[in-house]
Formats: C-alpha cells, sequence, structure tokens
C-alpha cells in the first residue's frame, strides 16, 4: 500500500513550484521509505537564519523561490534522520521526476555539504 501526503506536509508546500508539488505527490506514491515535507518556502530572514546557524551554507537557496522542499523520513511513525534511509527515498523522487519531464537534485549528490533531507526542481 502506498504512503500518502499527511495535511501538514501539504500544507508546508504552499507557495511551492506546482512542478515540484507534483514530483513530492508522485514520489510519496513510489517509496519503500514514509516521509513528510518539513519545509518548503522560504523567507530571506528565515534563510538568514539558518545560514548563521550552519544549517544551510548560502542566501541563494532555491527554497527562497519555492523551488526546494526539504523532507524528514518516518519510520513506525518517528522521524529518523539515518542516512541510508534518505538513500532509499531519493530513487522515488528521481523517478517520480524522470515520469513527469523534470530534472531535479538530490542534496545527497552534492559533492560538498551534503543535505540527504533536500530536493530541488532544476528550471
Amino acid at each position: 500500500m502506498p504512503f500518502k501526503l499527511s495535511e501538514r506536509s501539504l500544507s508546508r508546500m504552499r507557495g511551492v513550484d506546482p512542478d515540484l508539488v507534483a514530483i513530492v505527490h508522485r514520489a510519496i506514491e513510489l517509496t519503500p521509505i514514509d516521509f513528510m515535507v518539513t519545509e518548503g518556502l522560504r523567507t530571506r530572514e528565515r534563510q538568514k537564519q539558518l545560514v548563521a546557524a550552519g544549517a544551510s551554507r548560502t542566501m541563494n537557496s532555491r527554497h527562497i523561490i519555492g523551488q526546494a522542499i526539504d523532507f524528514a523520513a518516518i519510520v513506525d511513525g518517528d522521524v529518523r534522520w539515518d542516512w541510508p534511509l534518505y538513500a532509499k527515498i531519493a530513487p522515488a523522487f528521481k523517478q517520480a521526476a524522470k515520469e513527469l519531464g523534470h530534472r531535479i537534485t538530490w542534496g545527497g549528490d552534492w559533492p560538498r555539504f551534503r543535505d540527504g533531507p533536500h530536493i530541488q526542481i532544476e528550471k
């Protein structure tokens, strides 16, 4: 049985690029591990806070223009941050993007500052 996005996840995608939202909807149907969306569109102020805290390294984040989401793996109802879980979820996003004719980048593929819970659409 495929997983389903929660109302909370849906609300966190308000203002996110519709193509990326469609990718997330398809990915939740494909993933072997449940996930929730933790953040989508960000203000510049929020991004500034994340940079100051070391959680981000750029003020040019795709979150600011609604072209990125962060997600969290859910196992037995609990949020989990174990790296191998994200490596199992990412292929669902990649397949969804391919099926829908879009290109995405998974933060886990970045050579530096790898960010497993991050997906962004390339436009």
